[in-house]
């Protein structure tokens, strides 16, 4: 089996793994408890859609570090092979990264009666990351390649990947509208158990597989266009 074939064969099992998990969290999943220690949930049903959400949040900064990579090694090798991982990572961290701007604003409708909060840091510097990565993938499209035209958008993906620790860590550095990560903080402080928990690094793995599928059909891809 070549590396295409691998590419396919992990896309597919990823697709239906996902399809999977989305029906396992939606109808047998546990619920969480209304009222715990860290405060009171305005509609605990709706978490079920973080077993979608957080593996798009965590596979989304996967993507940006084969962006981060691709831009340094095209800075230190400028060859074909470092902007092949340059436009795979800026191609799915939009993919990853729309899956979050899509799955969060549901579970916040119905939990804070709004999809988007302005003021809330995360939200907002992960906008900007997805927002960076539609940057790249259109600028790439729309403009001459050039060696200057890649060390620009180099330079913009490395700023881009400068936002995930800035994103992951927000939470717990400033006071913010959005969860803390949930699967880390103490299941009595969150009113997660350990199944959820479990479900929840099941579904990331998943979602991994999916990651990784695309990654190898997207480098196949663009060597072949080089």
């Amino acid at each position: 089996m070549n590396w295409r074939d691998s590419g396919y064969a992990l896309t597919y099992v990823g697709l239906a793994g996902i399809v999977f998990a989305t029906v396992i969290g939606l109808e047998y999943a546990p619920t969480i408890k209304a009222c715990t220690g860290g405060g009171c949930f305005g509609a605990p049903e709706a978490y079920r859609i973080l077993y979608l959400h957080v593996p798009f949040a965590w596979c989304s900064f996967l993507s940006f570090s084969v962006l981060f990579y691709g831009s340094i090694m095209w800075y230190l090798k400028r060859s074909e092979d470092a902007w092949v991982y340059f436009q795979s990572g800026s191609d799915l961290g939009l993919i990853f990264g729309l899956g979050v701007i899509t799955s969060g604003p549901i579970w916040a409708s119905a939990e804070w009666g709004t999809p988007w909060d302005w003021g809330d840091i995360r939200l907002n510097s992960f906008g900007l990351l997805s927002a960076i990565a539609l940057f790249l993938v259109y600028s790439r499209r729309s403009q001459p390649d050039t060696p200057a035209t890649r060390d620009t958008l180099s330079a913009i993906g490395l700023f881009g990947f400068a936002l995930v620790p800035i994103t992951a860590g927000a939470t717990h550095w400033w006071n913010t509208t959005h969860p803390p990560l949930l699967v880390i903080e103490s299941g009595e402080k969150v009113g997660m158990d350990s199944e959820i928990r479990t479900l929840l690094l099941l579904n990331f793995a998943i979602m991994c597989v999916l990651f990784v599928g695309f990654l190898l059909l997207s480098n196949k891809r663009y060597r072949l266009a080089a």
